[in-house]
């Protein structure tokens, strides 16, 4: 511990935003990098606490005392080294992560906490700047064949571990470009594309095979992927998404959210698409959802000059401070308000859709109701309050409610797969599924997650099936 005082001496200074004036006028990053000195000094508030509770909270372990450490004496390529120990891809989480650590920080308890995500996201790019990463393939081969499907946090992570094991990994994505829901569900203005392009040419360059525009159970077959690949990593994410079954759900001018995004982020990238843009511009926009997902909707909506932007979410306002059910070092459920929130939007809490309503064939309002929560034999139940009926006029309504599993036509129904009771790909504790040599990871075997929890599951796969492929413990780590 380079500084003991360090917390006493120094108030948390988060990374800043561009301003919003500027920000709304494109899709570039709205964040901006944090100065190294800065970096520094913010990293000798990490008190080095004799149990760190930001690693208990890290689903993928990181070293977070360590590497403070290291940063604050300016000992960046040790932190860089240790870093890389335990994340495949610090550059996508230290933009995206909701970062658990934090809410785990001993300094949290009774002052704002170290700022950990920043300090992250400071040490990889400082990496990538001074050339530190770089191409590193195995200086051996098993010749054992791994196929990944799916490209996602999960499937990149997963198919790097292998590929470090010596095993040739060759990757499967339906879609045009490599990234899965990094690069179509993610905003250009909190993820550039140009990172994940940046990461993807030095796996490739390590030996990892990328098949674009490659549909498992289409393109490839199931039984052919069986016949060529010693073992088949299931990582297709959770893409079926909740629908909003009521009165007027047909009419034109409502979407799921991620088609909104998807179309928005090909838009931009200049890939052709038979999909025409959904564009928000004068139009009064209803965001249905209150997750980052919806904010992500209220953000491009924004940019795209929207008339009018109005966030709905049927759970009551969370609190602004730490509710008793959430001490300590748990994750807590507080009002978040995000960037996108910043730029311009109206939010309402415990708010019930109950009809859509259109004219000449188009959504022009829906018919909502305040709602309460009681508890009925230990059990949240959601009531309306009677008399509370109001109307919300809307041009465009977004869909951003969830996903309620892996979509099962394709791949998951021809390798007859056996689903748990969410209808997510049943695994056991070895995340093998119920067929020989198929395992399965991320969002598609635990639901609809975090990006740190699809790359820790990633990591846990890569070790279990190197495992199966070498018949003895493998010395991937595996937190």
């Amino acid at each position: 511990m380079a500084d003991p005082k360090g917390f006493l001496k120094r108030k948390r200074r988060a990374s800043q935003y561009r301003p919003v004036e500027e920000r709304v006028r494109d899709f570039k990053e709205v964040s901006l990098l944090t100065p190294h000195l800065q970096s520094q000094e913010q990293a000798s508030r990490c008190m080095d606490c004799g149990t760190p509770f930001c690693h208990w909270a890290c689903p993928i372990g990181n070293y977070i005392p360590e590497w403070n450490d290291l940063v604050y004496n300016g000992r960046w390529a040790k932190a860089f080294e240790l870093l890389s120990a335990t994340n495949n891809f610090p550059e996508f989480t230290g933009r995206l992560c909701p970062a658990l650590c934090e809410y785990g920080c001993v300094l949290g308890i009774n002052d704002e906490p170290v700022t950990i995500r920043e300090n992250e996201l400071a040490i990889i790019e400082y990496a990538f700047k001074k050339g530190w990463v770089r191409p590193r393939p195995p200086a051996i081969r098993t010749g054992r064949k791994v196929a990944v499907i799916g490209s996602g946090p999960s499937g990149l992570a997963c198919a790097d571990q292998l590929n470090k094991a010596g095993h040739k990994v060759t990757v499967f994505e339906k879609d045009k470009k490599i990234g899965g829901i990094l690069r179509y569900g993610i905003p250009d203005f909190k993820l550039d594309k140009k990172i994940i392009d940046r990461r993807l040419r030095i796996l490739q360059k390590e030996g990892i095979e990328f098949n674009p525009n490659t549909e498992a159970g289409s393109a490839v077959s199931g039984r052919d992927l069986l016949k060529t690949f010693d073992a088949v990593c299931l990582a297709i994410g959770s893409r079926q998404p909740r629908d909003l079954n009521i009165e007027g759900r047909n009419l034109k001018g409502i979407y799921f959210a991620m088609d909104y995004l998807s179309r928005q982020n090909r838009n931009i990238s200049g890939e052709k698409t038979e999909q025409e843009l959904i564009d928000a511009k004068g139009k009064k926009v209803v965001v249905i959802g209150g997750g980052d997902t919806g904010s992500d909707c209220v953000g491009t909506a924004n940019r795209q000059q929207a008339k009018e932007i109005v966030q709905i979410e049927v759970l009551p306002k969370p609190p602004l401070q730490r509710p008793q059910d959430s001490p300590w070092p748990l994750y807590p459920k507080i009002l978040k308000t995000s960037s996108s929130h910043e730029e311009g939007c109206s939010r309402m809490w415990s708010v019930l859709t109950k009809k859509f309503i259109g004219e000449n064939g188009r959504v022009k309002k829906l018919l909502c109701v305040k709602v309460e929560f009681e508890i009925n034999n230990g059990k949240w139940v959601m009531k309306e309050i009677a008399g509370s009926d109001f109307f919300i006029e809307a041009d465009l309504v977004l869909l951003s409610v969830g996903f309620v599993h892996p979509v099962h036509k394709g791949i998951v129904e021809e390798f007859n797969l056996e689903l748990d009771n969410r209808g997510n790909i049943k695994t056991n504790e070895k995340y093998s599924a119920s067929k020989k040599k198929i395992f399965a990871c991320g969002d598609a075997r635990r639901g609809q997650s975090l990006i740190v929890h699809a790359i820790s599951e990633g990591r846990k796969t890569a070790y279990f099936i190197d495992e199966f492929l070498t018949g003895k413990p493998s010395f991937l780590p595996c937190w």
